[in-house]
């Protein structure tokens, strides 16, 4: 049974931090890569950061860097996103996703965690 579970999400104020956690079973982790998007009301689906099965590699979305952190835990099947100074505009629901990089057209999502800024 494959599953993505994000938690961390909630409601912050303007210039304040989160940590997402999402933690992977039922696959072979280190053989995914690891990415995190967003989705805001009214708005398409964005990546906001990625990293490569080995962590060698991440890429952040323009309008992150900076303020976000991507990591992964191979041993904990964990990927996290720390989030520091946040913006009304990173409002979003966050989700989990994971690439099979043996066939990268294999993909994994999680529900979604909630992170909603404002004062």
């Amino acid at each position: 049974q494959v599953q993505l579970v994000e938690s961390g999400g909630g409601l912050v104020q303007p210039g304040g931090s989160l940590r997402l956690s999402c933690a992977a079973s039922g696959f072979t982790f280190n053989l995914h890569a690891l990415s995190w998007y967003r989705q805001a009301p009214g708005k398409e689906r964005e990546l906001v950061a990625r990293i490569s099965s080995s962590g060698g590699s991440i890429n952040y979305a323009d309008s992150v860097k900076g303020r976000f952190t991507i990591s992964r835990d191979n041993a904990r099947n964990t990927v996290y996103l720390q989030t520091n100074s946040l913006k009304s505009e990173d409002t979003a629901v966050y989700y989990c996703n994971a690439q099979w990089q043996v066939d990268r057209t294999i993909t994994y999502w999680g529900q979604g965690t909630q992170v909603t800024v404002s004062a």
